[in-house]
């Protein structure tokens, strides 16, 4: 009797992603002994804070780490395609027309089956898009077609929405615009905060990523069409959203903190000596307490630090930070900064 061994063919994937979102969904990726990354595309360094340190994207760390070939295009025009030809194929293979390039792809046995993006960063122009034998497909930790653009963790929760998602789709040249090849739901907690959700809406995507593609480039998944009507779209976030509204009810700021928890985080300035100074409010708690204090004014109960907000509504100041000065408790708040801004309120 002859045993005949099959051996499973990888299916070799260039990743395209930025930042933590990506890299969380690369870690997954190149675990599973059915999947090879010939390359990652990320975005070029760029300089971060005061002393404007030029820092590499999270996936671009994890890919030196690992020896995985790194891209950082400037442009996604011809240039940056012939690099990517220069990667996949031979040399001189390069100085071909770009649809016979695209051609010798498709045929080359040693040439990339997908290209899967997960938060990269830019538009990618259709003719990269088709470049793969199976062409690409993108992760988004949204419901499709709700929630298209940048900032859908953010979104949802400014929202208060109460169920998102991640879906998973075939890429065409207009944003988060293809077809669906899987979605699943996610259950958001009422004190998610934007980390909290960040991190189980990458692993969820992973978990599926890793789970459809087998059967996608296989052709055993029916792709669905979405139902453009129906789309809502969401913005990049500037640091100036973080700033507070106290015209807002107390859920609505509480909300913005959730959604704003890593960055720009959630701010506003008090006057103190007919002076603005800017406070940071670092972690705060939703109550059921009621006041007749004006939107906007600190006040204290039972030793706890309060703020009124819209609607007689109160949050509990846990944490918070005075410009210039340390990260403090309430407590010390109440110690040091209290007693002169009392009677005062932010505008």
């Amino acid at each position: 009797m002859i045993l005949t061994i099959k051996i499973m063919k990888k299916t070799k994937i260039i990743f395209w992603g930025t930042p933590e979102f990506a890299e969380i969904i690369l870690k997954k990726i190149i675990q599973d002994k059915n999947l090879e990354v010939l390359a990652v595309v990320t975005a070029p360094d760029k300089s971060v804070g005061r002393k404007h340190i030029l820092t590499s994207s999270l996936v671009k760390i994890f890919a030196e780490k690992n020896n995985i070939s790194i891209l950082q295009p400037e442009k996604l025009d011809e240039d940056f395609i012939k690099e990517l030809n220069n990667l996949l194929t031979t040399p001189t293979r390069s100085n071909l027309p770009l649809a016979t390039l695209n051609l010798k792809r498709r045929e080359d046995s040693n040439s990339v089956d997908l290209f899967v993006v997960a938060a990269y960063g830019k538009i990618i122009p259709l003719e990269i898009l088709e470049i793969p034998k199976y062409k690409s497909i993108n992760i988004h930790p949204s419901l499709l077609p709700k929630y298209r653009g940048a900032s859908p963790i953010q979104s949802t929760i400014l929202n208060a929405e109460t169920k998102t998602g991640t879906t998973i789709i075939l890429m065409d040249e207009k944003m988060d615009h293809g077809k669906i090849i899987k979605s699943e739901k996610l259950i958001i907690k009422s004190d998610d905060t934007y980390t909290d959700l960040h991190n189980k809406l990458a692993d969820l995507s992973a978990k599926i990523l890793l789970k459809i593609i087998p059967d996608f480039v296989n052709g055993k998944i029916q792709l669905v069409k979405q139902e453009h009507s129906k789309a809502t779209f969401c913005k990049i976030i500037k640091k100036s959203d973080g700033e507070i509204n106290w015209e807002n009810t107390a859920e609505q700021i509480y909300n913005q903190w959730r959604a704003f928890f890593k960055w720009p985080k959630i701010y506003s300035q008090l006057k103190i000596n007919n002076k603005k100074q800017t406070i940071k409010f670092l972690e705060i708690k939703l109550t059921n307490l009621k006041t007749n204090k004006l939107a906007g004014e600190f006040f204290v109960e039972n030793k706890k630090l309060y703020i009124s907000c819209k609607n007689k509504t109160t949050l509990e100041i846990i944490q918070l930070q005075p410009e210039g000065k340390k990260i403090m408790n309430a407590q010390s708040f109440i110690n040091g900064y209290l007693k002169i801004a009392n009677n005062t309120n932010f505008s």
